[in-house]
């Protein structure tokens, strides 16, 4: 077979991997999987977290301000805007962002200490009095020349 021949069906081999060969590897490398945990996880976080704001902060708001939190104002036509749950929304997405962001925090510091550790228990080499009299009399010789 000519070069110009194995060149071409080089070249369909590698379009053939293309756009599924890619999708199958990132599948296959494992971050995937962590990820989905990860959503999973997000997700049953989430429940909590819009319980702890609908069965607990809100309560607590509307019985110290006076205000209620589910509150609603009627506009033109019947609709209504929902203010109430408007707030619920930004008090669960601010109480996410705080949990997520300690989180970050703890992992980054875990992380850190973990490579300080390794980089303390990678000895520095020390050179044995031979090695260093052979570089020098290495160095003397390439001077010579």
């Amino acid at each position: 077979m000519d070069k110009k021949k194995k060149a071409k069906l080089d070249k369909i081999k590698s379009k053939g991997k293309g756009f599924f060969g890619e999708f199958k590897d990132f599948i296959l490398r494992g971050n995937v999987m962590d990820m989905a945990i990860g959503v999973i996880i997000g997700a049953a976080f989430q429940g909590i977290v819009t319980a702890l704001t609908t069965d607990f902060i809100n309560p607590l708001i509307n019985g110290l301000g006076g205000a209620k939190v589910g509150g609603t104002i009627k506009i033109y036509g019947g609709q209504v805007l929902k203010y109430g749950d408007f707030i619920t929304a930004v008090i669960n997405f601010l109480i996410m962002a705080l949990v997520l962001f300690i989180l970050l925090k703890i992992v980054n510091g875990i992380m850190e200490a973990g490579k300080k550790k390794k980089t303390e228990e990678t000895p520095a080499v020390v050179k044995s009095d031979e090695t260093i009299l052979l570089e020098e009399i290495r160095d003397l010789l390439k001077k010579k020349k």
